[in-house]
């Protein structure tokens, strides 16, 4: 535990109580000023040990301390991921193991991040010989409830939402030396690219940075009275109880930080083709055609960075559309997925490509430093090599301030280009993440007719004022597309996903250095011109049909369009159609032979909830939107902003004070900041300063001390 928090490095705490030690010694005297200052100086230091919910870097139980508002990570036992893929539903169960050490009972809580899009809709809690099934409530009353059972001696967990990425799990009355089991369900949709199924599970998150507290729909356009509005003060973080945050180092190779055992069982309904891990080893078993098992090479790896497994299917069983189904209750569900035409389609999508406006964005903040900045520039070169002599660019990075190349895009001439990536290549890490004025600055004009104007957005998206931002990119996108790029071992994808989608284009993640070539390319590849433009789809004659997204994004090469409905029935031919270029394209499905996903309720539900979050974002009836919230939450047993799972037992146990225990989580592989990123305005500053104070207090009082001594004896 000792070892941990010093292998942060000089943290507030132990550099104010250094300061503390020295102004004793030089205050030998006793003066009251100098013992009241490093006091103060204790105190504060040590309130900066609390850890942060809504900043977690990965899953772990975070135990209450005796600090007001103030909580401790306790160990991670182990870690087992479980994930049943049905064709491009996945199932995933979460497992983790804590074990209280100590000699009396513990509360704690258990933060952990999960896929942005997952729906979480099952909690089982074993303590000891115990086990708890959760029940879906509305968020303050499974909160009251969860405190009644404490308050009554009774074992009790409750889970929450934090972020829409991010959750938590409160546990009551662990017992001394008893090992708790924390079981998560949740369904999700695979992504799919080119070709090739992804299945991103999230191990680590990404530190957060909180800006500065100016609204960003007040900022004015010109840079310099821009910087200027932004105030030194920190925002409050989002979540809700918000602390702050938790040391955590990196692995020594030796001791795993949090160990961490997956295993995915693939059943692809269709002969598979390749299957790969992108940043993990591991070994494949397959037991025919379609079905494939595959689990770590090791028995337990550092959960220090996400885990994404990748597979194709043989060649030709890529259908070009494809329909999923599944009733629940009085209503049937559907999952239509439209995958882009094929390489001739491509062909042709090239040749009439047509001259673009790319404006580059990168962030420069203290977050990126190591490998992170390293593939962020390498990805504005291979941005820049896609570029002719027809389009034109800019390229702008952010930190604490934005900062652009030129004031506004110049033609992509060879010599431009030279002179950006001079300019890429001096490019340092350091400072915050003020993302607001850097969006404002991108998203600033409509593109000249018969050019596209695209935003290419580069960052590891860790920040804390998710909807602020999100709300800017609504307000200002106009006719320009935003592409994000997600930089780094554990990216904010919430974020990045929620970006894309507000600005009407795609979310690139990009893990390792080794993949920006092959990445960025795709992704330029993808840009240059829509596939296929003004998606429909009609729905059988005379059926209601509610669906997510409501407006049908377009067809880009390499990705498909996803779309989520519900209807009291679906039954007859659904049509999907749009333009290829200048000629029309069109397909029929069927529900009758549609496949059936257990999880397609789940999944709308789920999209319904995302759909009503992004209408409050953009300003509407809070209280008639929680209410719908709330209502689909209860009917699907999901967990959202306004419903938590929680789970009670009848039988009263023995209870106790509560003791904390501080361990470090784990450090997202390749980030080289240790845990300390640059704030707007961090407690660390006061701390430090008020430990100086102590010491140039005590300092001058002995030095008095001596002199008046001296007089006397002279």
């Amino acid at each position: 535990m000792a070892d941990g928090m010093a292998r942060r490095g000089p943290t507030a705490a132990s550099g104010a109580k250094d300061f503390i030690v020295l102004g004793l010694r030089a205050a030998a005297s006793g003066i009251v000023v100098a013992l009241a200052l490093g006091f103060a100086a204790l105190v504060l230091a040590d309130n900066a040990q609390a850890a942060a919910i809504g900043d977690a870097r990965t899953g772990m139980l975070l135990l209450a301390s005796a600090a007001p508002g103030g909580y401790a990570p306790a160990p991670t036992l182990e870690t087992e991921v479980e994930i049943q893929v049905s064709g491009i539903v996945a199932r995933t169960r979460v497992t983790q193991s804590f074990h209280n050490p100590g000699t009396d009972p513990v509360e704690g809580i258990y933060v952990f991040p999960l896929p942005e899009k997952a729906a979480v809709d099952h909690l089982t809690l074993l303590v000891g010989s115990r086990v708890v099934e959760g029940e879906i409530r509305e968020r303050e009353e499974a909160r009251r409830t969860y405190e009644q059972a404490k308050s009554e001696g009774r074992k009790a967990a409750l889970v929450e939402q934090q972020r829409p990425n991010l959750f938590t799990d409160s546990v009551a009355h662990i017992g001394p030396n008893e090992v708790v089991r924390v079981t998560i369900e949740y369904q999700q949709t695979l992504a799919y690219e080119d070709g090739v199924y992804r299945l991103r599970f999230p191990l680590a998150i990404t530190p957060r940075y909180v800006p500065a507290r100016a609204p960003a729909e007040a900022l004015p356009d010109d840079p310099k009275a821009r910087e200027a509005a932004w105030t030194s003060d920190a925002a409050a973080d989002g979540a809700e109880g918000a602390l702050t945050q938790p040391p955590f180092v990196a692995s020594d190779g030796s001791v795993l930080v949090n160990p961490v055992d997956i295993a995915v069982q693939i059943d692809a309904g269709v002969p598979l083709g390749p299957i790969s891990s992108s940043y993990h080893d591991v070994r494949v078993q397959r037991s025919e055609a379609d079905r494939a098992l595959v689990y770590l090479a090791k028995d337990q790896e550092e959960a220090d960075h996400d885990f994404e497994l990748a597979w194709s299917l043989a060649p030709g069983a890529a259908p070009r559309a494809a329909l999923f189904t599944e009733t629940v209750g009085a209503a049937d569900y559907a999952l239509l997925m439209v995958v882009p035409p094929g390489p001739d389609a491509a062909a042709k999508v090239a040749s009439e490509r047509v001259p673009r406006e790319t404006i580059l964005v990168v962030d420069t903040s203290g977050s990126m430093q190591g490998s992170s900045l390293e593939q962020a520039k390498a990805a504005l070169a291979t941005a820049l090599a896609s570029l002719t002599e027809r389009d034109r660019f800019n390229v702008v990075e952010f930190n604490s301030v934005t900062r652009p190349l030129w004031p506004d895009a110049l033609p992509a001439t060879a010599q431009n280009v030279a002179t950006a990536l001079d300019w890429i290549g001096k490019l340092r890490a350091d400072g915050g993440t003020e993302m607001a004025p850097a969006l404002t600055f991108a998203l600033n004009g409509e593109a000249a007719p018969g050019c596209l104007r695209q935003v290419v957005f580069m960052t590891d998206g860790g920040v804390s004022n998710e909807e602020e931002l999100l709300k800017l990119i609504a307000d200002r996108l106009g006719s320009t597309r935003l592409f994000t790029v997600g930089i780094g071992s554990a990216p904010n994808s919430h974020f990045m996903t929620k970006a894309a989608q507000f600005g009407r284009g795609t979310f690139t993640y990009i893990g390792d250095v080794r993949e920006v070539g092959e990445k960025m390319t795709r992704l330029f590849a993808k840009i240059e011109s829509p596939v296929l433009q003004d998606v429909s789809i009609r729905w059988p004659d005379g059926t209601p049909v509610r669906t997510y997204p409501e407006r049908v994004p377009d067809l880009y090469l390499g990705e498909p369009v996803v779309v989520s409905a519900s209807a009291a029935t679906l039954a007859g031919t659904i049509v999907v159609s749009g333009t290829s270029g200048n000629q029309p394209w069109s397909e029929a499905l069927t529900p009758a032979t549609a496949g059936k996903a257990s999880g397609v309720g789940a999944l709308w539900a789920r999209a319904r909830i995302a759909s009503l979050m992004d209408e409050l974002r953009r300003g509407g009836d809070k209280s008639a939107l929680r209410a719908q919230v709330v209502q689909v939450a209860l009917e699907h047993h999901l967990v959202s902003a306004y419903t938590s799972l929680v789970a009670v037992d009848v039988t009263p146990t023995a209870t106790g004070p509560a003791r904390t225990a501080l361990v470090p989580a784990s450090l997202p592989r390749g980030s080289s900041s240790g845990g300390a990123i640059p704030q707007t305005d961090t407690p660390a500053t006061l701390q430090l300063l008020l430990g100086l104070g102590a010491l140039a207090a005590a300092a001058l009082v002995a030095l008095i001390g001596r002199t008046a001594t001296s007089s006397r004896i002279a």
